[in-house]
């Protein structure tokens, strides 16, 4: 992987920025569905408008946990955190009425900067079968030196053309958006849990690999 040269405050500016993309329609629509029962009086209205909310906060919930997760601290340095509890996040926000999610890995408490990279390979998933699918997460090793592969299934299945160099650290000629830094935080990750990845696609179907650092290098394909 290369430097990771991007500056700590624009990383953190950017995250930010990302973070708040997530969470803001859901909660925007309870803003919404809170003004109409405000205004409304009409029953079958004001239905609608309860059931819009609490779809939203579920939403919103669902979201921020993963992102506290993904993104957060999640304790102090040096801390662990139960693939179990990661495994809850990540159904709470990707598996629904298009995607399901089929997670293989025993219940661990596993270093937490692998456990982020697990979510934010999901992210990347996710993102590659925009009409929906099936995302595949196994993990297999031990908790100090796991084998992650995160598997997405879909129509079309793809990931941007900017993805495998912001997983290198490599931000080309255009500076980083809010979009892409999240591809960069998991290459990020990835180097601070002494895992290295590899991205491979093949017909309707994207793959991503984790594995430490010392073992044979893995051929990736575009």
């Amino acid at each position: 992987m290369t430097g990771f040269a991007l500056d700590s405050l624009d990383l953190a500016a950017l995250l930010c920025s990302r973070v708040c993309h997530d969470v803001i329609s859901p909660v925007g629509a309870i803003v919404n569905g809170l003004e109409v029962l405000e205004d409304e009086k009409d029953a079958e209205m004001r239905g609608f408008a309860l059931d819009l909310i609490k779809k939203s906060a579920r939403t919103a919930s669902a979201r921020l946990q993963f992102c506290r997760l993904a993104f957060g601290a999640a304790g102090s340095a040096g801390a662990s955190i139960d693939t179990g509890d990661a495994e809850q996040v990540a159904r709470g926000l990707l598996a629904d009425d298009k995607t399901s999610l089929e997670w293989d890995a025993a219940r661990v408490l596993m270093p937490k900067n692998k456990v982020k990279l697990v979510l934010n390979l999901c992210l990347i998933a996710a993102a590659a079968i925009p009409r929906g699918g099936v995302i595949k997460v196994k993990i297999t090793g031990t908790e100090d030196a796991p084998h992650i592969a995160v598997e997405a299934t879909g129509t079309n299945a793809r990931v941007a053309s900017h993805v495998p160099l912001l997983l290198e650290g490599n931000t080309g000629e255009n500076s980083v958006d809010a979009h892409g830094i999240q591809a960069y935080y998991t290459g990020l990750v990835a180097q601070a849990a002494h895992l290295k990845l590899a991205l491979t696609t093949a017909t309707d179907s994207v793959r991503i690999e984790a594995e430490p650092e010392t073992a044979p290098a893995m051929a990736a394909t575009a």
